[in-house]
């Protein structure tokens, strides 16, 4: 009789562990469905934050050129250190490869 109580314990302990591994694998699947979504979220934001800070660039370069002496100069600076990097890609251009 022990035997048979033993038996029906370990098969329901292994319904319920079957139970479990089911309601946990659909649990991470969502998970990774949302893991999934935020990590695209993420990519979409960390793009976005590029564009701005590539706009503010640009603004701050363009009331550098319109504002006060002290933006001014520092527009006219960044302007010449974007020339001289323009220079130094022409200068190596035109170098002619080693044969």
């Amino acid at each position: 009789m022990a035997e048979k109580s033993v038996i029906t314990n370990l098969g329901e302990r292994i319904r319920q562990l079957i139970a479990d591994h089911g309601r946990l694998s659909r649990l991470c699947d969502e998970l990774d469905g949302e893991c999934r979504s935020l990590k695209a979220e993420n990519r979409a934001l960390q793009e976005r934050i590029r564009e701005l800070e590539h706009e503010s660039e640009r603004m701050r370069l363009t009331a550098g050129l319109a504002g006060t002496r002290g933006d001014r100069d520092m527009a006219r600076a960044r302007v010449n250190r974007l020339m001289r990097e323009v220079d130094r890609c022409i200068a190596l251009l035109d170098t002619p490869e080693p044969k």
